[in-house]
């Protein structure tokens, strides 16, 4: 019996021994599980979106998602993109009326409103005198010829075309022509139907170089 006993003791001793063994080998094997560091996967770089002055878009790979916000902000400042739209519109609107307007050398009214009163004036003082059909075409024409050199400069101040009033004047200098031609052929006059013909002859000829020329100069505004 106390052979056996003994036999007994000893295994359960040794039982107990591998199973503290097997204990310390299980802990240092989990011990090891923990402390191996896998590495991360790999992340995708993060793109910013930068607006251009042209309004495209460029994607950049940037680490920080807030910086390319700060790039946008810095490369298109607030109100600068409304401020192209406005200066765009301005240069179209100026080439517009830079359109309207001609190559002449003179304004069609800084000659056209004194020819115009002094002729209404000359046709005035005749129909004072006489009331014949050359005073009193005379006053008709004068009177179209001031009104229409009038407006053009009237028009001229609006931004538009004054070619209609130039062709209006040329074609009244023309009739002013050609009865005091027929006046001084009859009389022989100097004056007034010599001066008025040779008058009105330079007249027309300046009306006609504002006509080619596609009418009067821009204002010097818009001359720069």
């Amino acid at each position: 019996m106390a052979a056996a006993s003994a036999t007994s003791t000893a295994t359960q001793s040794q039982l107990s021994c591998f199973s503290s063994i097997n204990r310390s080998l299980h802990q240092l094997h989990l011990h090891r599980r923990r402390s191996i560091s896998f590495p991360s996967s790999p992340r995708l770089p993060k793109f910013s979106v930068v607006m251009s002055a042209g309004g495209r878009a460029t994607g950049t790979p940037d680490s920080d998602p807030y910086k390319g916000y700060e790039s946008a902000s810095k490369s298109m400042p607030y109100g600068e993109e409304t401020n192209v739209e406005e200066n765009s519109r301005s240069a179209d609107l100026g080439v517009e009326k830079k359109s309207v307007y001609g190559s002449a050398m003179i304004h069609d009214f800084c000659f056209g409103i004194p020819f115009g009163a002094l002729v209404l004036s000359g046709g005035i003082i005749g129909l004072l005198f006489s009331r014949t059909y050359t005073t009193f075409s005379g006053v008709l024409i004068g009177g179209g010829l001031l009104a229409f050199s009038t407006y053009s400069l009237k028009i001229w101040r609006q931004g538009k075309s004054s070619l209609p009033f130039v062709f209006g004047q040329a074609v009244l200098s023309a009739a002013l022509l050609w009865k005091n031609v027929e006046v001084y052929s009859l009389t022989k006059s100097l004056f007034p139907a010599g001066f008025y013909a040779a008058i009105s002859a330079a007249m027309l000829c300046f009306y006609i170089h504002v006509f080619i020329s596609g009418g009067n100069p821009p204002p010097k505004k818009l001359q720069s």
